[in-house]
């Protein structure tokens, strides 16, 4: 089966799932939880026309047609410190800002691991889906702040995968959520991983759908009651397998 190359850009059809390329950046990931690289690999090459369903679901909504003619580039909106710093205390952004500075993370490097296997005039294609995929990506770690899924431990990170994956459907999500709760089985010797892992799916199906949100005008509301508009449940599995896995000093994968 031909496969679609990485460097490729989204020709607005399906792209062919390239199982290859993803089956080979799953071991490397699984080998090393750290290896963000590895991702977006995964991603590329099992997420097919995810991000065509979801632009179409976004423009059925009522302010998706707005929201897809602006095409705010959220990557660089998010590294406006000066944008950040002026949201009110209490608000997902002051919650986003302060995540920001526990972990020395940014949207914009985010983007840049995103794109290291992307020739240069790849990196940034005009097209409404791959615009869609941009947004994917950029609030990944404003979905971290939501959940309260931390981003620092690889059981925070493999919950919001399964959440994710129950947002947007995009098969790459599943994959790493999978492997990494069957993994977790041999490392911990428990089930706590694969519990909070399943309930991140479970949350993330009950949640509404935060593709379809204005980010710049959520980043204003208050945490808590965004949460709760939002019907984003406490992780209460996740929570429990955090001190199960601090007992034992390991880590989920």
């Amino acid at each position: 089966m031909a496969t679609q190359p990485l460097s490729a850009p989204n020709p607005g059809t399906p792209l062919k799932r390239d199982w290859g390329t993803a089956v080979q950046a799953l071991r490397r990931l699984l080998a090393n939880g750290d290896d963000t690289v590895q991702v977006f690999r995964i991603m590329r090459a099992l997420n097919a026309d995810a991000s065509q369903k979801n632009y179409c679901k976004l423009i059925a909504t009522g302010q998706g047609g707005r929201l897809a003619y602006e095409r705010v580039e959220l990557s660089k909106r998010f590294s406006d410190r000066a944008w950040l710093d002026a949201l009110p205390a209490g608000s997902v952004g002051a919650a986003y800002r302060a995540f920001l500075d526990r972990t020395g993370f940014s949207a914009q490097g985010l983007a840049d691991i995103s794109m290291a296997d992307l020739k240069p005039d790849n990196a940034m294609i005009a097209h409404p889906y791959a615009w869609f995929g941009r947004r994917e990506r950029d609030v990944h770690d404003i979905w971290h702040t939501l959940t309260g899924y931390t981003a620092e431990e690889h059981l925070g990170e493999l919950c919001l995968v399964a959440f994710s994956y129950a947002q947007t459907g995009g098969l790459g999500w599943g994959a790493i959520g999978l492997a990494g709760a069957l993994k977790s089985l041999r490392v911990t010797g428990g089930t706590a991983v694969l519990k909070a892992v399943w309930e991140g799916y479970r949350h993330g199906k009950r949640a509404h759908w935060l593709a379809g949100e204005d980010y710049e005008a959520l980043l204003a509301e208050p945490l808590d009651a965004a949460r709760r508009r939002l019907n984003i449940a406490e992780p209460v599995l996740y929570h429990r397998a955090q001190a199960e896995l601090r007992a034992r000093g390991t880590q989920a994968i």
